[in-house]
This record gives C-alpha cells, sequence and structure tokens, in this order.
C-alpha cells in the first residue's frame, strides 16, 4: 500500500490551471461498474432509542422513513453537491443497525452504477440524509442528538480501481 499523497494545489480536479472551480470532464472515461459503501451513525438519548426501536414514534416508522430518504437523497445529489455529475444509479441498499447499549444507530450504504464517474457522493449523501432524517422525525424529544462519522469504507471501479479504508471501524 501506498502512503498517502498530500494534495498539491494542481491535483484537485474540480480546479482548472487558473483556479476556477469547473465540472470534471468525464467524456473520455471507460464506463465500468462502481461501487461505494458508506458508514454513518447518530447517537441520542436512550429514550429516543428506544422510542425508535419500538416503531413507536409519533411521526411513524422512524427507520423506513430514512430509509426512503436516504435513497432519494442519493438520487438527489447533482442537486446538493454544485460540481456533482448527474448518474444513473443501479442500485442503492440502505441498512440500519441498532445498538442499544450505546443508544445509537448506525447506517450502512451501498450505491452502484455503470458509468464514468464514480458513486462515493451519493453515497455519502445518502448515509447523511438517513441520519437527518432520523434527527428531524425525533427533535422534538431529543434535540442533543448527535451525527458522527460518515465516512467512506470502501470504493471499487474505475481508472483508481479499489480502495479501502485503513480504519473501517
Amino acid at each position: 500500500m501506498k502512503p498517502p499523497k498530500h494534495p498539491e494545489a494542481g491535483d484537485l480536479t474540480h480546479f482548472d490551471t487558473a483556479g476556477q472551480a469547473h465540472m470534471v470532464d468525464v467524456g473520455a472515461k471507460a464506463e465500468t461498474a462502481r461501487v461505494a459503501h458508506v458508514r454513518g451513525c447518530i447517537r441520542m438519548q436512550p429514550a429516543t432509542f428506544a422510542l425508535i426501536a419500538s416503531g413507536t414514534a409519533k411521526k411513524g416508522d422512524v427507520l423506513g422513513i430514512a430509509r426512503i430518504a436516504a435513497i432519494q437523497g442519493s438520487k438527489r445529489t447533482p442537486d446538493l453537491i454544485p460540481l456533482c455529475h448527474p448518474i444513473a444509479l443501479t442500485r442503492v441498499v440502505v441498512d440500519f443497525t441498532l445498538d442499544a447499549t450505546a443508544s445509537r444507530i448506525g447506517i450502512e450504504v451501498t450505491a452502484e452504477t455503470v458509468g464514468r464517474t464514480g458513486v462515493e457522493m451519493e453515497a455519502l449523501t445518502a448515509a447523511s440524509v438517513g441520519l437527518l432524517t432520523i434527527y428531524d422525525m425525533c427533535k422534538a424529544v431529543d434535540r442533543g442528538m448527535v451525527i458522527e462519522d460518515i465516512r467512506l469504507l470502501e470504493k471499487a471501479g474505475g481508472k483508481s480501481g479499489h480502495w479501502t479504508s485503513d480504519d473501517p471501524a
């Protein structure tokens, strides 16, 4: 494994040689299968966790709605991230894990496409929107919830190939 490279100004692909922001030209890139896997979590008070886990929240099935919001968020990524290419997602999977001991809900998102650019931003956006939806649905009982550790765990496809986080915890 290569040591991490510290980017120089010329390494940032969203800037031209004059330093102006631009959308990266992906027209000459090959279409390949691309996958990104992301994880994040939200911590909350034990009573809030119990409300979500039992499915008795006043606004309904919090995790079901958060799952749909995450998928919708993945599809809206280019509307939110200015230089992100619109892509045809072929699959988005959203899973939640409940940790009663820590009063924490984890989200894992896998996004896939066949195209000229990766799906990391779509997976990251999906995880963020899913966790924000949990916050929104439960803020009336717990404004102190903390969204944390949203990060890319793995990506595959494209010219840069396969990448896995050194810290998958």
